[in-house]
């Protein structure tokens, strides 16, 4: 089996699969990570490679121009000299300059995937529809995407506006090239990122901390927008190779944790819970509409992986250890799309992440892992090619293996018996968990109440309450005053004459 451009060693005394980490860099040796899809270079190199096809092609189309202007000379040339002739030597040249003509697009074509112009183009967006709750959630996402941006790049000031404006311009010409290659327009994008990158550095004077933040934001707003357009895109075979995938993972279901030498027992509860928020992580990731934010479910998921290792084996996991458990997790999840969102993030996502850091190394890691299962055989598993096909087949499982063994003569009874017992023995396994647990709630349920009520306690002895009696009523002063009847009688209106 080939990653990169050189052979991995799939079986070794100790473990089914071994990876070196020279093997997950560059094949040019610049120390960034490689990817498979970027055949073993990392994004810089590739891009160096890239623009060095286009000069070579640059340099024969201008030596076919130069030929075939001299062709054309020539043959005008000879005209003068015979009629028919010249209905010859041009119906010649018109012939060679459309062959060369067909030479030049396909030399191109052949450098980079064929798969992505094998087909005649369409409209994408009329091709997806999308329902209307999906629209609505889109429009809420892209909405408070934008205003994130535009809050940010207040901080940069002048700056800020130019790069706004230099994005706007790049989504604008992206709506323009939506009928090209889906390479072409990753190249287009890879050059925005390179020309925002230079612009903050250089002139802006921007401290890489701030600058990759800036990045990140910007890759947020442009990918949140074009999401819709350049994500498994009709024009490509992103969605043959997902189904392809599935189905494989699907034939694979019965490879077992001991088959990959999988450094993890999820008896224990605690690593059974991180096998799930492992699963439920990557599965995530196709949720998710920033090539950044489907990274980060890929480290979520692979911190995830070595946190139960380190709990199983008690001491920090190695690469030799992640490896295998990681493509026991894809094996056991077969998350959606998965083909899809390799390339999505390939694509699209800032270069810098794919080159450096725990990311790049998570995402180098995924692609191995998805490389590994697709082109896994007896030899990877340490079985032999019979029990390999069989188990492809679905004639038999490996939890049948152990019925396997007995001898044909052998009495039902005892074989019955000695199945008897070993349920009997997982039944008691799952007994004792669950009365360790269930006590484990009953003593955190009285913990719980004692505390409580020890709070309530502490609260009433510091803030004693005091009832104090109801002071006298005043008394109404339109009401009676029979305790003084002393009083002089109230005045009388008079009435004087005249």
């Amino acid at each position: 089996m080939v990653f990169f451009g050189r052979k991995m060693n799939l079986k070794s005394e100790r473990r089914g699969i071994h990876v070196d980490q020279s093997e997950l860099l560059c094949k040019k040796g610049c120390g960034y990570y490689g990817n498979l899809a970027w055949q073993g270079f990392c994004s810089k190199c590739w891009r160096e490679e890239y623009h060095k096809a286009r000069q070579r092609q640059i340099q024969e189309d201008w030596e076919l121009a130069e030929r075939l202007q001299r062709e054309e000379e020539e043959a005008f040339a000879s005209s003068q000299s015979s009629q028919g002739a010249q209905s010859l030597t041009f119906s010649k040249f018109e012939g060679k300059k459309t062959n060369e003509k067909s030479r030049k697009v396909t030399t191109v074509k052949k450098f980079f995937s064929a798969s992505s112009r094998g087909g005649p183009k369409k409209e994408i967006p009329e091709a997806k529809a999308a329902s209307p709750s999906l629209h609505r959630q889109a429009s809420l996402e892209t909405d408070r995407a934008s205003k994130e941006f535009i809050e940010f790049l207040k901080t940069f000031h002048k700056m800020g506006q130019e790069i706004y404006k230099q994005t706007k311009s790049f989504l604008e010409a992206m709506h323009h090239k939506r009928e090209l290659s889906i390479e072409e327009q990753s190249e287009y994008a890879q050059d925005f990122y390179q020309n925002v990158a230079e612009r903050l550095q250089t002139r802006g004077k921007v401290p890489p901390e701030k600058m990759e933040k800036a990045m990140d934001q910007i890759e947020k707003y442009v990918m949140t927008r074009l999401y819709k357009y350049v994500f498994c895109p009709e024009t490509t075979d992103d969605e043959k190779k997902d189904l392809a995938v599935q189905k494989r993972i699907r034939a694979l279901h019965w490879v077992t944790p001991q088959m990959l030498c999988v450094p993890v027992n999820e008896e224990i509860p605690e690593v059974s819970d991180m096998v799930v928020k492992a699963i439920t992580d990557i599965i995530e990731m196709d949720s998710k509409r920033v090539p950044r934010d489907k990274l980060a479910c890929i480290t979520k998921c692979s911190k995830h992986i070595f946190n139960a290792i380190k709990i199983t084996k008690n001491e920090p996991a190695s690469a030799d250890d992640f490896l295998p458990t990681l493509i026991y997790i894809v094996l056991k999840g077969n998350p959606p799309r998965l083909q899809s969102n390799i390339q999505y993030i390939t694509r699209f996502c800032n270069p810098s992440r794919l080159m450096t850091g725990e990311d790049g190394y998570y995402f180098t890691n995924l692609c191995c892992a998805v490389a590994f299962i697709e082109k896994l055989d007896a030899q990877s598993l340490n079985l032999s090619q019979e029990d390999f096909d069989r188990y492809m087949s679905g004639q038999t499982s490996p939890k049948k293996q152990e019925s396997e063994r007995w001898a044909p003569n052998a009495c039902l009874g005892v074989k019955q018996m000695y199945k008897n017992l070993d349920l009997l023995s997982q039944l008691n396994e799952r007994q004792e968990r669950l009365m360790s647990q269930a006590k484990k709630l009953e003593k955190d349920l009285i913990d719980w109440t004692d505390g409580i009520a020890k709070e309530v306690q502490d609260i009433v002895e510091k803030y004693p309450l005091e009832i104090k009696p109801p002071s006298q009523p005043l008394a109404a002063i339109d009401s009676e005053n029979v305790e003084n009847d002393k009083l002089p009688p109230p005045l009388q209106p008079q009435v004087y004459a005249g």
